[in-house]
């Protein structure tokens, strides 16, 4: 077998194994904001009410637009096609990453090392951010993560045109997490190009030009960003402290500045081996590191900047994370496991078994891979999948506002799985409000309309058929209304309004 195919099979057997190891949950967390989108296109009778929870951010990327069309090309279920997209973004991934080591590593064991690290750790947290290094369910971040590290291949390579498709592709799918991946390229163009002791002011012109100007532009005038945050605004700022890094625990702090400082130590390996692209990386990361932390802090301790926190500036951390773990995967390949078999399988399958346990703790009421085909095991999904089958496609639904943070739910959403309009939940849709402060009136009334809603007596229902049109609710068992319930299950019932 050629040395092309081995690595084709390694890499495959690499996106098996992440598969496997951190599982598959289609309809779990941000798939709440970004599917409904998808779905909507497909049939553009769904969601007569609540389409700005998941429209505004759709129209910031060709994401929703991308999955349809598959869908369409494909005459593949949507459900089918996201499970395709979510092993190929793997696999994709781990391409990008092993054409990188390529340029960094001279030796195989070194490449593969990397590559095995970072698939055992792909659902580690990013430091205080919220983010994963990749999802166990499809959206944008998936999707762009291969074109932001093939994009700074080919950055190292000088082919600058390749470069720039690749990042036009990342920004049209999305366009913030893009913009961090793009700064980088600039900040290693200056580095490359320019003596260090001169560039210094430059190089930090540049990063800071390329990341917040480019960022702006897609999200809101500049003017905007520093009117006074409205009381919705507070309200869902309170709640995302990962948003304002002044805000973070200590040892989520320790998590953003060590690896500029672990970078540093990478660096110093690098020259007194004269692995010069590796060099040149470690280099850059450092000031990269370093400028969106202090940027992080600017946005985050006066009130008057708060708004500027919506540009996410510790997402960043995203792109330091992986290539922190790639080049440390490559160092104990190079230096520490080789060729012996022993000392990869001591270190790695004890972190493969680790992710597996902690993603299993993670969504305990789910199979760990929930493929299109099988029966949902979680009561929620049950009761959801329920109604997508069983109510009209205009019926509008309320629920508890927090349900998604309920035990055994495992963060499933409603309008992603269910296909059908809800008032606006506390959970995923704040994150919309404060990417859209415009809409953060509306969505408070709708939350605190269905406050106590396991309490609701029959006549407390009236309020939010009047004003919404609310047709349905879904309510936890026991449940106090006097309602006509066709669907119940042990933990959920779907019941009818009068």
């Amino acid at each position: 077998m050629t040395s092309k195919k081995l690595e084709m099979v390694g890499l495959l057997l690499l996106t098996a194994a992440g598969f496997l190891i951190h599982g598959y949950h289609p309809y779990s967390e941000d798939a709440e904001t970004y599917l409904p989108g998808i779905e909507k296109i497909l049939n553009p009778h769904l969601f007569p009410i609540g389409n700005e929870y998941f429209e505004l951010h759709a129209h910031l990327t060709w994401f929703p637009q991308l999955i349809a069309y598959s869908v369409r090309l494909s005459h593949l279920q949507l459900s089918a096609v996201l499970l395709i997209w979510q092993i190929a973004t793997f696999f994709l991934f781990l391409l990008a990453c092993w054409h990188l080591m390529r340029k960094l590593f001279p030796t195989v064991a070194a490449r593969w090392a990397g590559l095995a690290l970072i698939t055992a750790l792909f659902t580690m947290p990013v430091a205080g951010t919220a983010l994963y290094l990749m999802d166990p369910f499809l959206n944008p971040r998936n999707v762009i993560a291969f074109a932001e590290i093939f994009c700074l291949v080919k950055v190292l390579e000088r082919k600058y045109i390749q470069a720039l498709v690749l990042i036009a592709f990342a920004i049209s799918i999305h366009p913030l997490m893009s913009m961090f991946t793009a700064s980088f390229c600039a900040l290693i163009l200056c580095i490359d190009r320019w003596p260090w002791k001169g560039a210094s002011r430059r190089l930090r012109r540049a990063e800071e030009t390329v990341s917040v100007a480019g960022s702006v532009a897609f999200f809101s005038p500049v003017e905007k960003l520093f009117d006074a945050p409205t009381a919705a605004y507070d309200k869902v700022a309170g709640n995302h402290r990962y948003q304002f890094l002044a805000r973070w625990t200590w040892y989520e702090m320790l998590g953003a500045l060590a690896p500029i400082l672990i970078f540093w130590w990478f660096r110093s390996i690098a020259k007194a081996r004269r692995w010069l692209y590796l060099e040149l990386l470690c280099t850059g990361m450092m000031i990269y590191g370093s400028i969106y932390f202090a940027a992080g802090l600017v946005v985050s301790i006066p009130r008057r900047l708060e708004m500027l926190s919506l540009l996410q500036p510790m997402r960043s951390l995203h792109l330091l994370y992986v290539l922190m773990l790639l080049i440390a995967g490559g160092l104990l390949g190079e230096f520490v496991l080789r060729k012996k078999f022993w000392r990869w399988a001591v270190l790695m399958l004890p972190i493969a078994i680790g992710m597996w346990f902690a993603q299993r703790e993670l969504y305990p009421a789910s199979a760990h891979i929930e493929w299109p085909w099988a029966e949902p095991r979680n009561p929620w999904v049950k009761a959801f999948e329920w109604v997508k089958k069983n109510t009209p496609e205009q019926a509008i639904f309320a629920l508890d506002p927090y349900y998604m943070n309920a035990d055994g739910e495992d963060a499933n959403g409603f309008r992603a799985v269910a296909e059908r309009s809800q008032l606006a939940d506390g959970a995923k849709d704040s994150g919309v409000v404060e990417m859209f402060p415009q809409i953060g009136d509306s969505w408070s009334k709708q939350v605190q309309a269905q406050t106590g809603i396991y309490n609701f007596q029959r006549k407390d229902f009236v309020p939010l058929q009047r004003v919404y049109g609310v047709s349905w609710v879904v309510l936890r068992q026991p449940g106090h209304a006097d309602l006509e319930c066709p669907y119940q299950n042990a933990v959920v019932k779907v019941c009818r309004l009068p």
